[in-house]
């Protein structure tokens, strides 16, 4: 039987039935006949695509159509558009990148546990990263400074968005926090000892002493200078080697991010970058100074920024202590994998 013989109603349901968008288009261009019901239809088709490749797609929407005339809590309805496609498309592919690196993460030093996330899985941490996106573009922002952080009110409209989800789906958000913590606090902000750690296991016989700097809330820019400019950050120079790499014009201990107590509270204050944000840092910034260099330049007379950290972790406190649960209790059965995205079968 050709093609064409087919019923546009059949091919219409396998283009519906197709896993992503690539498949799609590549479907449509096997003949004209498939070329001509894709484009009949192809803002159905794109939608269910986008859905099963980058979804749930309800909740790509309430991020890529936040804006402050709104609440962050409201639900919002928008007709699919090709131009929100495209918004869709950009933001799930930031989803995919950690549904790759949420294995490593996850189970860093269990190794025989590690594995790859299933269909199910994999779609629960993306909508995680979405609410939890949705969250920071809401909340850490200039317009929520550290003096108004605890007033009532302003308590009450964060947990206003989280009211809007289950605890199950709460505790899928704050697994994916974990996970996003541990990638700045070990990847893009080590600590003295952390960097201690990885020169003396890179360099095993070296006698070196590193030099550790202990003035780390982000000095001010200079007047002019090269390295604070964005091209700088893009250029993409040096790597995650060269970090540890000493030189007449390095020192690897400058690129630790102070001991406990001042490392932690500069892990709060990056927290509040969304998930796109903490991937380009580290994909493109491994070195300290472009990671300060970033900051500076993203959020430029941003004081609301600095020794302000994240609102999710208590917010989420609040929350479900409202509904009567314990905090501590929650936050224990998402480390042993008894609640969050893989769950542990006993």
């Amino acid at each position: 039987m050709y093609f064409d013989a087919l019923p546009a109603e059949i091919i219409t349901h396998v283009f519906l039935s197709l896993p992503t968008t690539a498949a799609a288009s590549s479907l449509a261009a096997t003949c004209h006949y498939f070329h001509n019901v894709y484009h009949k239809q192809r803002l159905e088709i794109l939608t269910h695509a986008v859905d099963a490749e980058f979804g749930p797609l309800d909740d790509i929407i309430q991020l890529v159509t936040h804006n402050d005339s709104q609440p962050a809590h409201v639900q919002r309805h928008v007709p699919v558009s090709e131009a929100l496609l495209q918004q869709v498309r950009r933001v799930g592919r930031v989803a995919q990148r950690w549904e790759q690196l949420y294995p490593f993460k996850k189970w860093k030093t269990d190794y025989s546990n590690r594995r790859l996330l299933t269909s199910a899985e994999s779609r629960l941490l993306r909508r995680a990263v979405y609410r939890l996106w949705l969250f920071t573009k809401a909340f850490h922002t200039r317009h929520h400074p550290r003096t108004g952080r605890n007033r009532p009110e302003v308590v009450a409209e964060r947990a206003l968005l989280l009211h809007n989800w289950t605890t199950t789906e709460l505790a899928e958000m704050l697994d994916v926090h974990a996970i996003l913590r541990d990638m700045v606090a070990n990847n893009i902000c080590p600590s003295n000892g952390k960097i201690r750690q990885k020169f003396q296991k890179r360099y095993p016989d070296s006698n070196q002493q590193l030099l550790f700097n202990i003035h780390l809330n982000y000095p001010p820019p200079p007047s002019s200078n090269f390295f604070a400019t964005p091209g700088w950050i893009e250029s993409g120079s040096g790597n995650v080697a060269s970090r540890l790499q000493s030189s007449r014009f390095h020192e690897p201990g400058a690129e630790g991010w102070g001991d406990d107590i001042s490392h932690y509270y500069i892990v709060e204050d990056m927290m509040k970058l969304d998930p796109e944000q903490i991937l380009f840092l580290r994909d493109q910034c491994p070195l300290k100074a472009q990671v300060e260099a970033y900051v500076r330049t993203m959020f430029e007379g941003g004081e609301w920024f600095v020794n302000n950290g994240e609102t999710f972790s208590e917010t989420l406190g609040h929350v479900v202590r409202q509904r009567g649960g314990d905090f501590q209790a929650l936050k224990i059965a998402v480390e042993d994998g008894e609640m969050g995205i893989a769950v542990t079968d006993d």
